[in-house]
């Protein structure tokens, strides 16, 4: 029930991030979702694409620095307080999050919301345990 993202460390400099972009569309890859944290140097531009292995290819290649890490995408309602019940349920089992981001797929139906937890498989029977949808990998990647 986890789904892969990659994360890329880019200069934070113009043009880096159009780059990255080009890189992938240029390859076919399509983007599902995304995240950029940056400081005064660097940037982690944070991923989920169809094809994971041919983006680590194609940005390897280009001399990108690229990591997979193992996040849970959580469907919630697009409505006032839908992602405050999800943290309630992860807070009253004493899980952390280390950091989330968000997308919806249609206005006013559900969002998407990827997390990244310090104990994985808790909050994965935590949301579940609390009725909510922990989408599995394959069908994130081909929304």
């Amino acid at each position: 029930m986890q789904v892969e993202q990659i994360s890329i460390f880019i200069e934070n400099k113009s043009g880096r991030l159009a780059e990255v972009t080009r890189i992938l569309g240029e390859a076919g890859i399509n983007i599902r979702a995304l995240s950029l944290a940056d400081t005064s140097d660097f940037g982690i531009l944070r991923l989920i694409v169809n094809d994971r292995e041919k983006a680590n290819n194609v940005l390897k290649e280009k001399g990108f620095t690229v990591s997979k890490t193992e996040v849970v995408a959580v469907e919630v309602p697009d409505r006032p307080g839908g992602l405050s019940e999800i943290l309630l349920a992860l807070d009253r089992k004493s899980i952390n999050v280390e950091y989330m981001y968000a997308f919806v797929e249609r206005c006013g139906e559900n969002a998407v919301i990827i997390f990244r937890f310090d104990e994985t498989e808790k909050a994965i029977n935590a949301l579940l345990d609390n009725g909510f949808n922990v989408l599995a990998g394959e069908r994130l990647y081909s929304m």
